[in-house]
């Protein structure tokens, strides 16, 4: 019964409320409601892949030029993959010159080095590549440089130019084994003491050659050779995203940024 009297307490109140124009009426919601529902609908559709920006690619295009033409001896190619990201190709012996004149030359001022990442293409001569990720703070631009190696052929390390590089370095080394000359302290920095093998190879088999397991016996974590119970069975997959429109007709995958031709006299 007291419940009865609280609900009917309740509906006399809002009513009342709504009388003296406190609660908007029913037909004023669903008006409001209507009408945000059309607006919503009006709404254009982001899209959902970023369209390149016509006037940052021109200024990418002019300053690639520019360092291909304050470097001659190093740079090798300059050109826009994704759209609008620039790429600068070098030559080995060119890392440490490359990357002092981005860091200190007034127009650029590159002086994060984000990463350094690596890459390994069996079926080239050089099959290691290795990309340097750099941010300009002061123009809120970013660059890629790339150079490439063998198995042999050591790379100057870039610690002298940007102390960040220690680390990243020295995680190339342990994940490909391409080996930094003047590194202040080159060793595995991921894989344990001991590893045989650089395991981002693509020679490198995926179930690795040893396998760590703990031992009641010893009581404690032992290393052995791996022994498969299975024969290791290889399947070669297309990639997932092939078969979606926004893939295939994205952008190309890099564009030449061609050299200015001087004017004809």
């Amino acid at each position: 019964m007291s419940a009865l009297i609280r609900n009917l307490g309740v509906r006399i109140a809002s009513a009342g409320l709504a009388s003296k124009h406190v609660l908007p009426s029913v037909s004023a919601l669903s008006h409001r409601l209507s009408s945000t529902a059309a607006a919503d609908a009006k709404k254009p559709e982001k899209p959902t892949v970023r369209k390149p920006d016509a006037v940052a690619r021109t200024h990418l295009s002019d300053f690639g030029r520019y360092v291909a033409e304050c470097l001659p001896k190093y740079v090798q190619k300059v050109q826009l993959t994704a759209g609008d990201e620039l790429e600068v190709l070098i030559a080995p012996e060119g890392v440490v010159p490359v990357l002092q004149f981005l860091k200190d030359h007034h127009q650029a001022q590159f002086t994060n080095l984000v990463d350094i990442a690596g890459m390994d293409v069996p079926c080239r001569e050089n099959r290691f590549e290795v990309i340097y990720n750099l941010l300009s703070l002061r123009f809120n631009a970013r660059i890629r440089v790339k150079t490439y190696t063998d198995e042999l052929t050591p790379l100057d390390s870039a610690c002298e130019v940007h102390k960040a590089a220690n680390w990243y370095e020295r995680e190339i080394w342990d994940m490909y084994g391409v080996f930094f000359a003047n590194h202040p302290d080159l060793r595995r920095i991921l894989t344990d003491y001991g590893f045989e093998g650089h395991p981002q190879r693509r020679d490198f088999p995926l179930s690795g050659y040893v396998e760590l397991r703990y031992d009641d016996e010893k009581k404690r974590v032992v290393c052995e050779p791996l022994e498969l119970a299975q024969e290791f069975r290889k399947f070669d997959l297309a990639a997932p995203w092939e078969q979606f429109p926004n893939f295939r007709n994205a952008n190309p995958p890099a564009e030449v940024v061609q050299p200015a031709t001087p004017p004809k006299k």
